[in-house]
């Protein structure tokens, strides 16, 4: 015990130093500049190489991916600078990771809206629960949509990256032209939704025909009886696990990807591409403030929600997820804890679950935002039609990839080869996307807790728990009372 506690200290001071040599190193390179000082300079880079061995240390004594990707972005934009003729062939490893998350998309997008519509395929079969549930998550999913959409149009923190789209082809899908969905009219545009031939759409990567064609399977699917779905639901579900397991292995690649992706950008485009990365930051928190005071807060009054109470019980399982970046990991703490404020069991049981697939507040507004930022930052110019149509397609493709660490990866690749957008901009989005990540994380966990709070509220339940008190909350939890 002794010993895990040592290992621990001498980490946490491994990164507080590194971070410390890391910012003197900064501060020295800018005083380098100022004054053409080469000592200064460098002075600087021994700071910088004696912070990236430090933290270096601190990520393997973390062992986790975002510690290395986190590490990886700081290197990679050191040999950016320091190596720039080097940088520029590294272009290849983030080009490699790209094709393995392409060969992922289109099986996980076809898994998941097939498992995930299956449960709820019949309509005449639908309880209401699920109909309200399904209602309001749509609802706050749309809004989270506009919200990240309008930021990023606001901020423009893409624009002026435009060396990004000369940092090498971008990956073409076969027999589809590049720009080609660009000069379709919405009615062409309609048309191409719907998939002639499965095989064909897969091949051509045209995932949003791929979603069409698994929704459609998916009701189907749920129409048949237990008897005879249940085998092939099995096999589906296998193989959706199957591609998470997959998708789990690649991320291991990822570290490598970010540092390379960042490197070769720093030598090709100069150090003012961080600008943008950190405006990009910044106007993702931002719209999580926004859509916060103009999506979960008028939710919230609607329902006559305790605020302050709802506040409490969500802390904890808030700052679970925001301190893991995983989902997964608040649900036991925060179905808990949503049934301690007043939520039956049935309720909760039933939405936060199905909210983990149907209901990512904060997954959703990074995507919106994220997709735009990736044309901007290739100098693709969207219009508000087209951008319309982006919403439409990430409101269906993000369904159902809340099991996979940074799944938003997939759907991200999955719109960019529907709207042929760079998708060498997934590997740079990747040096802030650990950031990115806990933020969005925390939105996804509050919401889910808000929505069942909502739906015990619509049901007209939520009011009765709070009024009895804990004596009730006793019965619903223990049905033998």
């Amino acid at each position: 015990m002794h010993d895990r506690e040592r290992a621990d200290t001498s980490t946490k001071y491994a990164l507080g130093l590194g971070a410390a040599l890391y910012g003197a190193g900064i501060v020295t390179s800018l005083l380098g500049y100022a004054h053409a000082a080469s000592f200064a300079s460098r002075l600087a880079l021994g700071f910088r190489a004696a912070a990236l061995i430090l933290l270096a240390l601190w990520a393997f004594r973390r062992r986790s991916l975002t510690a290395w990707i986190l590490w990886s972005m700081l290197a990679g934009v050191e040999i950016g600078l320091a190596a720039p003729a080097f940088a520029l062939h590294l272009h290849v490893f983030s080009a490699i990771f790209l094709r393995l998350i392409q060969t992922i998309v289109a099986p996980l997008i076809l898994g998941t809206l097939i498992t995930g519509t299956a449960a709820h395929g019949d309509s005449r079969e639908v309880p209401r629960l699920a109909l309200k549930s399904l209602v309001y998550f749509e609802i706050l999913t749309t809004i989270a949509l506009a919200v990240g959409l309008l930021a990023i149009n606001i901020s423009k923190a893409g624009v002026g990256m435009t060396a990004i789209k000369a940092s090498g082809p971008s990956p073409q899908v076969a027999g589809n032209p590049a720009q080609q969905p660009q000069q379709l009219e919405w009615d062409e545009f309609l048309l191409h939704v719907f998939p002639e031939n499965l095989a064909k759409s897969i091949v051509e990567n045209q995932i949003l025909q791929v979603a069409v064609f698994a929704v459609l399977f998916g009701v189907a699917l749920g129409r048949l009886s237990d008897e005879k779905k249940r085998p092939l639901l099995d096999v589906i579900q296998s193989l959706t696990a199957t591609m998470f397991q997959f998708t789990n292995l690649i991320m291991y690649f990822a570290p490598v990807a970010v540092g390379s992706a960042l490197a070769y950008t720093v030598a090709h485009a100069g150090i003012g591409v961080m600008v943008g990365l950190a405006k990009l930051l910044g106007t993702l928190y931002a719209a999580i403030g926004v859509f916060i005071v103009i999506g979960l807060l008028p939710a919230a009054l609607l329902a006559r929600v305790p605020i302050r109470r709802f506040l409490t019980a969500v802390a904890e399982p808030a700052a679970i997820a925001f301190a893991t970046s995983t989902s997964e990991a608040a649900l036991p703490i925060a179905m808990e804890h949503m049934e301690e404020l007043g939520v039956p069991h049935r309720i909760v049981a039933f939405v936060i679950p199905t909210g983990y697939s149907f209901n990512l507040d904060g997954s959703t507004l990074y995507l919106s935002l994220a997709a735009v930022f990736m044309a901007q930052a290739g100098g693709i110019h969207l219009t508000w039609g087209r951008q319309l149509m982006l919403l439409a397609t990430l409101m269906l493709t993000s369904k159902g990839v809340a099991g996979v660490p940074r799944a938003v990866l997939v759907v991200l690749m999955a719109t960019a080869s529907t709207f042929q957008l760079p998708v060498d901009t997934i590997a740079l989005l990747l040096g802030v996307d650990a950031l990115m990540d806990m933020g969005r994380t925390t939105v996804n966990v509050v919401g889910n807790c808000l929505a069942s709070v909502v739906i015990a509220r619509w049901e007209g339940e939520f009011a009765l728990s709070v009024e009895r008190g804990a004596e009730l909350a006793d019965v619903e939890r223990d049905p033998g009372w």
